[in-house]
């Protein structure tokens, strides 16, 4: 009896080797090292992100340095995004003191240039953190505080 669907083995070999290829998709951003992502992702997607909201006098800017939350300037340095916006009126921090993204984070936020009182866990249900969902968590924070969009 004739074999109907006999197949080339080279065929499927090239088949499977262009699958493979096909397969491979590029690193995602979360993958980059720590500093890389919050400099070449974080920072310009957050930029965008107040843009988007109508703010444009957004400055951020990626730091290691002490909190400045009253008690815990004795801490060690911490990697920041602080963020100020509405002529400097408005500031943010996320904090990152593991320097990792999938690690604990934390937020703070001041009016008119004073300095944060109060520390707040930040993104704590999450388990998996994007790129997306960091920029997503702190717009929707600052919208929490009414800072963004009228409430």
């Amino acid at each position: 009896m004739p074999e109907k669907n006999k197949s080339n083995p080279d065929a499927q070999g090239a088949k499977s080797k262009s699958s493979k290829a096909k397969k491979e998709k590029p690193p995602a951003p979360e993958d980059k090292p720590f500093p890389e992502f919050i400099e070449q992702e974080y920072l310009p997607a957050l930029k965008t992100a107040f843009g988007e909201q109508g703010v444009d006098d957004v400055e951020v800017n990626f730091v290691k340095e002490k909190f400045t939350i009253p008690g815990l300037s004795t801490q060690p340095d911490c990697w920041q995004v602080i963020g100020r916006f509405a002529n400097g009126q408005r500031q943010f921090n996320v904090y990152f003191p593991d320097e990792d993204i999938k690690a604990q984070k934390a937020f703070s936020c001041s009016p008119k240039g004073a300095k944060p009182s109060t520390l707040e866990s930040f993104m704590i249900d999450e388990r998996k953190v994007s790129l997306d969902l960091l920029v997503f968590y702190t717009i929707q924070r600052l919208n929490a505080q009414k800072w963004l969009a009228r409430n």
